[in-house]
């Protein structure tokens, strides 16, 4: 719910400021300079580390297939890093179109895992967790009331990064179209991949034993064919959502730079029109990170940076509405304010959830806000660049 009317409300957004700056250029039209970089600077936390526990989770994968004997081990994220921050420095519309065929390979080993595990689905699996004594614990809510709220940051998972669209504005054509349409196609697609996955998986394998799987879907499927054939795809998958999420920081870092928010020299883009700096330093520091092997710490941590975002992008589209009611809209948020209110409160409540999940992730994701947040006003504010959109 929270994030479908994040996105009707994004729609409208991208449509009235159709930038590369995505939620950046929203908030800093909306909050000013101070609230534009924080939005910033929470998407890029999110979108540096993101890439960072989906290496990880590759490295799983790659170990469960058994290929070449290799295990999970810091030289598969390398390799998974160098190889497509290669692929990216080719350009955009290279990059694109294998994201493309990436992504189309995933949707079809979605559709497998679907059919083989709806022959394996058993109604009893879904709620097979044993009853906590927690308030308001029940079959279906085992842990009770808490439990949903410790579950966000990974229901959040699901849809994680699917506000990036926007991020495409420059590179797109008639982007007060094709931005809100994207946006929300996307969304419609995320919410009946996830459904199935959330609904088969669980009621294949059962909730008490997928709650501690690396690889669930293939966990879900047992030994057979289909298993190994959703493994090979389900790698797919991850590769997709590493690939997109890499455009997504890039751009996010060349629009803060262009505009000053951040060194200069990260937005100088190469003879193919490809932000270098900008793929390469945020690659660097997440490859830092994911050998951590710590895949549900980082994705604690990329769950705050993008509550944190959600807030402010919500709040921004609230106050555009009240405070410039002219300004062309192109698309328009159906139910308005009351619709992106709603997201507001949930992803509010989210970003206090993560602080109850998992401490630790968000006191160092908070710490890195933090940082940014002294250098911005330190050092960069004194050096925006006036002329940048």
């Amino acid at each position: 719910g929270m994030y479908f009317a994040m996105v009707l409300g994004m729609a409208e957004l991208s449509s009235a400021l159709p930038a590369a700056g995505g939620g950046y250029t929203f908030a800093r039209r909306a909050l000013g300079p101070w609230g534009g970089f924080a939005t910033g600077t929470a998407i890029l936390i999110e979108y540096a580390i993101a890439p960072a526990a989906i290496a990880t989770f590759i490295g799983s994968y790659v170990e469960s297939l058994n290929l070449f004997g290799i295990t999970d081990g810091w030289w598969i994220y390398l390799a998974v890093y160098a190889i497509f921050i290669g692929i990216h420095l080719t350009g955009a519309g290279e990059a694109l179109k294998a994201m493309l065929v990436i992504t189309g390979i995933a949707l079809v080993g979605l559709v497998i895992f679907a059919i083989s595990a709806l022959g394996l689905f058993e109604s009893g699996n879904l709620t097979d967790i044993p009853v906590t004594d927690a308030v308001g614990a029940s079959s279906f809510l085992p842990f009770g009331y808490f439990g949903i709220w410790a579950a966000v940051p990974f229901a959040i998972w699901f849809f994680l990064a699917v506000e990036g669209v926007p991020l495409a504005a420059e590179e797109a054509r008639e982007p007060e179209k094709n931005v809100p349409r994207g946006i929300i196609i996307s969304m419609l697609v995320l919410l009946v991949t996830g459904a199935s996955v959330l609904f088969l998986a669980t009621g294949a394998l059962g909730a008490d034993g997928l709650s501690t799987s690396g690889n669930p879907l293939v966990e879900a499927l047992g030994d057979g064919t289909a298993a190994k054939v959703v493994n090979y795809i389900g790698l797919a998958g991850l590769v997709a959502s590493f690939f997109s999420i890499m455009y997504a920081y890039s751009r996010q870092t060349f629009a803060l730079s262009r505009a000053g928010y951040l060194p200069t020299s990260l937005s100088v883009t190469n003879s193919r029109k490809a932000p270098m700096l900008a793929l390469i330093v945020p690659g660097v520091i997440g490859f830092v990170l994911s050998l951590t092997g710590e895949g549900a710490m980082l994705l604690n941590m990329a769950v705050f940076g993008a509550a944190v975002s959600y807030v402010l992008m919500m709040v921004s589209h609230i106050v555009l509405r009240v405070r410039e009611p002219e300004m062309p809209r192109p698309y328009r948020t159906p139910g308005g304010v009351v619709t992106t209110s709603f997201a507001l409160v949930i992803a509010a409540a989210a970003v206090v959830a993560t602080f109850l999940v998992d401490p630790v992730a968000a006191l160092w994701t908070f710490a890195a806000f933090a940082a940014f947040m002294a250098y911005f006003g330190l050092y960069s504010r004194h050096h925006l660049v006036a002329s940048s959109p």
